[in-house]
């Protein structure tokens, strides 16, 4: 197939990604590109997908403003990025691609992709008003978002989703054999709650190690006594991953998949997390890792206890079988071959 994948324009996608979103959309182009169909990146300027032809748009002047902060106000409209998407997909117009597979979670993309063969995957809850009103005017079978909790948030608002496809993460050669020490990766903000899973750790009387770029500017979090690694390549991440005896996701939202808990996972580093959001879906209970009672610091300390005693190499095996990446190419291939028509 000739696709073009669509990737919002707020931020480059870079080897050391700021959210999980950017991530998967990296991997999934470098996927199927690899698998021989005749892929373009539609993207910011600045970002580097190795494998991958990009076709970038210049950062637009109120990038910045765009991002979304779940749990904050509502980004303002802004003109640079919908001026950039115009571009973009005029440029999608005028190559005569086959299907458009279209992740940016800004509000002008929905329209754009009106007349186009195209399949919108929904990375985010519905938190932004402006993109639920987008989504409701696109036909339920162009929909598609990355859980069964994600779903029926959309679900919930009156926009149906009838497809999921779930993210998943490459497989990669790893050593079991982790210090005592706890991991809290992904954006330094305050929907991952970073406060609870330092809090947890310290608890539990182990090492705190953070891997994250700060994402909002307003946030502040007390990070003393703990190892700082700051924004960290993906294959960085995986390794220290392998060489943590957990991972701790004490997210204060309805994560909509949580792909640091999968590629934790992946690494056999066992995750401790509240059973919130999509982490009941990509946490398997007692194998993987343990779930607590969301907002509960001392479950989640009881869990951190728990998931040291897990066997690394089941912890990895259930990954392989549940969250690999081959499979999540499998099933976009399908989606956008019904999407082509």
């Amino acid at each position: 197939m000739k696709i073009a994948v669509v990737a919002s324009p707020v931020t480059p996608l870079r080897p050391a990604q700021l959210g999980g979103a950017q991530a998967f959309i990296c991997d999934l182009s470098a996927g199927l590109a690899a698998r021989g169909h005749d892929l373009t990146l539609y993207c910011a300027e600045g970002s580097e997908v190795a494998g991958v032809r990009l076709a970038t748009v210049s950062l637009p002047p109120d990038a910045g403003v765009a991002l979304v902060m779940p749990g904050g106000a509502p980004p303002p409209p802004t003109p640079g990025v919908a001026a950039a998407l115009g571009a973009m997909f005029d440029a999608i117009d005028a190559a005569g691609l086959d299907v458009v597979s279209q992740h940016a979670f800004d509000a002008p993309a929905f329209d754009l992709a009106r007349d186009l063969p195209v399949l919108h995957t929904l990375h985010l809850p519905p938190i932004v008003e402006a993109v639920v009103s987008a989504a409701r005017h696109v036909p339920s079978p162009r929909l598609a978002t990355v859980s069964r909790s994600c779903q029926a948030s959309w679900q919930a608002v009156g926009v149906e989703v009838p497809r999921v496809l779930r993210n998943g993460v490459a497989d990669m050669p790893v050593q079991l054999t982790p210090s005592r020490a706890a991991l809290i990766a992904g954006r330094i903000s305050p929907e991952k709650g970073i406060e609870h899973a330092i809090a947890a750790a310290r608890a539990a009387d182990i090492e705190v190690r953070i891997a994250g770029a700060h994402y909002d500017p307003a946030y502040e979090v007390d990070l003393n006594s703990t190892t700082q690694f700051g924004s960290l390549r993906r294959d960085e991440l995986r390794l220290l991953m392998a060489q943590s005896a957990v991972t701790i996701c004490a997210v204060r939202w309805d994560e909509p998949f949580g792909m640091v808990a999968a590629e934790a996972q992946m690494a056999g580093c066992p995750v401790a997390a509240y059973g919130r959001g999509a982490m009941p879906e990509v946490v398997e209970e007692g194998v993987s890792g343990f779930l607590a009672e969301p907002d509960d610091v001392d479950a989640l300390t009881r869990a951190v206890g728990s998931c040291l005693a897990l066997d690394r190499a089941a912890v990895r095996a259930s990954a392989q079988r549940r969250l690999g990446l081959e499979a999540a190419l499998d099933q976009y291939e399908i989606a956008l071959r019904e999407a082509a028509g």
